[in-house]
């Protein structure tokens, strides 16, 4: 088979396809001979478990009341940035600098030790979702905070340090180059072409099917033209939205049934790799643009990056997206 080359229509970056160095999806497979082991259905040593609540900072939110909650939302105890701090940028010589302003929560989502989300009832995970959502638009209240990030790392090399299921939540005061980069992006495609280009992505996987792994009425789950890492998966909404805080309560019931089919399948084929994922929304003040759309992005952590890619900026994928579609609907 021959290389290729893909532009990411999300942030106008190309990846490298070689399939020619001779590795399958099955390749991928996690744990070849170390197989992960069952957690407890609780764990007296793990500060998210039941009965463990001296060593749980401050509970912001809590979904359930008493002993019989669903899920919890936590400060961070070592956090990434400080909600104390204040953001003023200043000169350092030829440099710039600020005070880590920022928020940073954690997710508990479920009080379940062994239930991460692949296994998780349709119930749990609406759960979830909707954990996400009111810690999105309570910390976008806050105008200091110009992104929200939610996020979720399951295993070791995905940056887990906790095993007990829960994702993270961090608002920060600055956009971040990359976003803003992906922003232009997107932007010099309407300009262009007077359309979404996740609009148009839409309409195009939708109608080709080639990548297509899932659809239900709100959202359409696929393998992307130019995925970066081998069965990365990106969770579209139908309905042009910049922000994940416009998601209507069918929408999330949607998203909850979706996400829970796709870590299910990466669970199923891949042996349950480590994978992140991370919702992906519009900074404040470009919650109406139309050009921007918020969408859910899963990449498993199969593969490493190297000299090459390090040094050009550019990644090489050796597995092919249909390759990788056709393998997880089980058709290789």
């Amino acid at each position: 088979m021959k290389c290729e080359m893909r532009q990411n229509k999300a942030n106008g970056e190309w990846v490298i396809f070689a399939p020619r160095r001779g590795r399958r999806p099955s390749d991928f497979k996690s744990g070849k001979g170390h197989p992960r082991q069952d957690a407890p259905r609780r764990d007296p040593d793990c500060p998210f478990c039941p009965g463990n609540e001296r060593s749980l900072p401050r509970v912001i939110a809590q979904a359930g009341s008493g002993k019989r909650w669903r899920t919890r939302v936590v400060l961070n105890k070592f956090p990434a940035l400080d909600a104390s701090a204040v953001l003023a940028i200043r000169p350092a010589g030829p440099y710039l600098r600020t005070d880590g302003y920022g928020r940073h929560e954690v997710i508990i989502e479920t009080p379940r030790h062994d239930r991460d989300p692949a296994r998780m009832s349709a119930r749990e995970l609406r759960a979830v979702v909707e954990a996400y959502h009111e810690t999105y638009t309570r910390l976008m209240k806050d105008p200091r905070n110009m992104l929200v990030l939610i996020f979720r790392n399951h295993g070791e090399a995905a940056g887990t340090s906790l095993k007990h299921p829960h994702s993270q939540a961090i608002a920060t005061g600055l956009v971040p180059g990359h976003v803003r980069a992906a922003g232009h992006e997107a932007q010099r495609f309407f300009d262009q072409h007077g359309a979404c280009a996740f609009c148009e992505t839409l309409k195009f996987e939708k109608r080709q099917k080639r990548r297509l792994l899932f659809v239900n009425r709100h959202f359409l789950c696929f393998v992307p033209y130019a995925a970066e890492v081998p069965c990365e998966l990106w969770i579209v909404p139908r309905r042009h939205a910049a922000s994940f805080g416009d998601t209507t309560a069918p929408e999330r019931v949607a998203l909850a049934t979706v996400l829970g089919r796709a870590l299910s399948v990466l669970r199923e084929r891949l042996g349950d790799p480590d994978y992140n994922y991370v919702i992906m929304s519009a900074p404040r003040h470009r919650e109406d643009e139309p050009h921007l759309h918020w969408y859910l992005r899963i990449r498993p952590r199969l593969t490493t990056r190297a000299g090459f890619e390090i040094g050009s900026g550019m990644l090489i994928n050796p597995s092919l997206p249909e390759t990788d579609r056709d393998f997880l609907k089980g058709r290789s």
